[in-house]
């Protein structure tokens, strides 16, 4: 693993930081780097309020490799108060609880453990928001 690449990341993973247009007020997540036609001064950091409602979810009941003995859990996309639409697990929930338009917000939990070299790596999930 790549621990550098994975701090670089940490303002994305940890507090759902992005961009915000200084002069239009758009709001993009994730963070990117200037591309050669963008001026940098443009973009400036922003964090994200890490609320907001399901758009879309399905269950998945087959994983990818590292993920087996997670199976079945949620996956939404989720509209975030701002704007931009993220793709995130849902966790502290059952399914049979989750609709569309349901209001969650963005938790930071442990994504995965790298094994021998000891890192563990967390990143945001979401959950839906408690009455």
């Amino acid at each position: 693993m790549d621990i550098a690449k994975h701090w670089r990341q940490r303002a994305t993973r940890y507090r759902m930081q992005g961009q915000r247009h200084r002069e239009t007020g758009e709001i993009r997540f994730p963070a990117r780097p200037s591309a050669l036609c963008e001026d940098p001064a443009v973009w400036e950091p922003y964090i994200l309020s890490g609320r907001g409602e399901i758009y879309s979810f399905t269950v998945l009941r087959q994983s990818a490799d590292g993920f087996v003995d997670l199976t079945p859990y949620p996956l939404a996309m989720v509209r975030l108060n701002e704007g931009p639409l993220v793709v995130a697990q849902l966790t502290d929930c059952e399914e049979a609880e989750l609709s569309i338009g349901q209001p969650v917000e963005m938790v930071t939990r442990r994504l995965k453990d790298t094994g021998e070299d000891g890192v563990l790596v967390y990143g945001y999930k979401f959950r839906p928001v408690l009455s």
